[in-house]
C-alpha cells in the first residue's frame, strides 16, 4: 500500500505532503467564522479542511463526578467536565453541509473525524470522500469497523496506541473491506511539545504497516511538521484559527493563516528537498564546476623552465588540471612560451 488516492488526489511519499486544516472547535460556535476559516484555510494553501461529528451526548454522559472532570491542571480544559467541553466544542451538525460546500467551491477536500455510529451514518449522507478516526478512539474497534464498512480511506491517528494497538486497528479495518489507510504519528497532549513527539517513529510505522504514514501535530509552530516530512510523512494535520487572540477550544495549540501558509511552504519544500540518493554535480551545479580550484600558471615562463612554486599555482578558476596533480608538477620543464593565467595542462609539459 505505497499510496492512497482521496478525491483524485494521491498521498505517498511520491507526492508533496497532504495538508489539512483541522478547524475542531475554533469556530467559537458561529457559522459565519467557520466558513471564514474555511476561506482562510484555503487562501492558506491547505489541500483539506477537517472538522468533527459529533454532540455532546453522543460523547460523554452529562454527569460532574470526578471521572468526568478534567483534572489535568497542564490541560487548556483543566477543571472543565467533559459534557461541558464537548457542548462547547461541537460543530453542529447542521453546519456541515455548508461547510462542505464552501470547501469544493474553493478547491478543498472535506471530511471529518466521526465519533460514534450515527456520526458515520450522518456523514455517509453527505458523501464525504473519507474517514479519520481520531487518537481517542483509535482503540475503538466497533466505530473503526462501522467506518471501514463504508469502504472509504480512512486516516487513523495513534496517539497513546502500542504498535499492538494499532495492528488491531488496522487488521479489523481491513476484515471490513478498507483497502486504503493512512495513520498518524500523534502525540495527545495540547500542546505536545518536540521532545516527546518521536517522530523517528514514522519510518517505523511505514514499514510495519506498510501504508502511507503522517503527523497530526499539536506542538507549537511548524518545527516538528517539517522535520516529519523528512522523516517520511505524507501527511500533515494541523489545527487552524483565525485568531489565538480570539480564544476557542483550540486555539492555544493551532496556526494562525500567515503560519499556517508558512507550514504549506516549508513542508513542501522539505518535501522537494529529500529527491534520491545524488553523487556529483546536478544539471544545476554544472555552471559552477568552473569555480572549484586548478591549477594555473602564475608568472610568464620560458621554454625549457621548471615549474615551480614561484611560478605554479593552486587557484580558481577551473580550467586547468585538478589541484591533487600539484605535486607531480612542481619540477617538470615546460615545452613552450607559457603566459601569466594560463591553465596548467599535460601538453604543456
Amino acid at each position: 500500500m505505497k499510496e492512497v488516492t482521496i478525491q483524485n488526489r494521491k498521498i505517498g511519499t511520491e507526492y508533496e505532503p497532504f495538508v489539512i486544516a483541522e478547524m475542531s472547535g475554533n469556530h467559537n460556535q458561529s457559522l459565519n467564522r467557520a466558513l471564514e476559516i474555511v476561506e482562510a484555510a484555503a487562501k492558506a494553501g491547505a489541500d483539506a479542511l477537517k472538522i468533527q461529528t459529533y454532540t455532546a451526548d453522543t460523547m460523554t454522559l452529562e454527569i460532574e463526578k470526578e471521572d468526568f472532570v478534567i483534572s489535568d491542571q497542564t490541560s487548556p480544559w483543566k477543571n472543565k467536565s467533559l459534557y461541558y467541553l464537548y457542548q462547547e466544542a461541537y460543530t453542529p451538525w447542521e453546519w456541515h453541509q455548508s461547510i462542505f460546500g464552501r470547501c469544493r467551491e474553493l478547491g478543498m477536500i472535506a471530511f471529518s473525524s466521526p465519533f460514534d455510529e450515527t456520526a458515520v451514518d450522518f456523514l455517509e449522507s453527505l458523501e464525504v470522500p473519507c474517514y479519520k478516526i481520531a487518537s481517542f478512539e483509535c482503540t475503538d474497534i466497533p466505530l473503526i469497523r462501522k467506518v471501514a464498512r463504508t469502504k472509504k480511506p480512512m486516516i487513523i491517528s495513534t496517539g497513546m496506541c502500542t504498535a499492538a494497538e494499532i495492528d488491531e486497528s488496522v487488521t479489523a479495518a481491513k476484515e471490513e473491506g478498507c483497502r486504503e489507510i493512512i495513520l498518524l504519528k500523534c502525540t495527545s497532549t495540547y500542546p505536545a511539545t518536540p521532545e516527546n513527539s518521536h517522530i523517528k517513529t514514522i519510518p517505523h510505522m511505514h514499514d510495519l504497516f506498510q501504508c502511507p504514514i503522517g503527523l497530526s501535530d499539536h506542538t507549537l509552530g511548524s518545527g516538528v511538521a517539517v522535520a516529519s516530512v523528512a522523516m517520511g510523512a505524507s501527511v500533515i494535520e494541523k489545527h487552524f484559527t483565525l485568531s489565538r487572540q480570539d480564544g476557542g477550544v483550540d486555539s492555544q495549540f493551532s496556526l494562525e493563516p500567515a503560519e499556517f501558509h508558512l507550514l504549506v511552504q516549508e513542508t513542501k519544500k522539505a518535501w522537494q528537498a529529500m529527491g534520491q540518493v545524488h553523487y556529483g554535480p546536478t544539471k544545476a551545479e554544472d555552471q559552477s564546476k568552473k569555480y572549484r580550484r586548478s591549477i594555473y600558471v602564475s608568472e610568464n615562463v620560458k621554454k625549457g623552465e621548471t615549474l615551480t612554486h614561484d611560478n605554479l599555482r593552486v587557484i580558481r578558476p577551473g580550467f586547468g588540471m585538478a589541484p591533487k596533480y600539484y605535486q607531480v608538477c612542481l619540477g617538470k620543464i615546460v615545452n613552450q612560451d607559457i603566459e601569466k593565467g594560463t591553465p596548467l595542462t599535460w601538453d604543456l609539459i
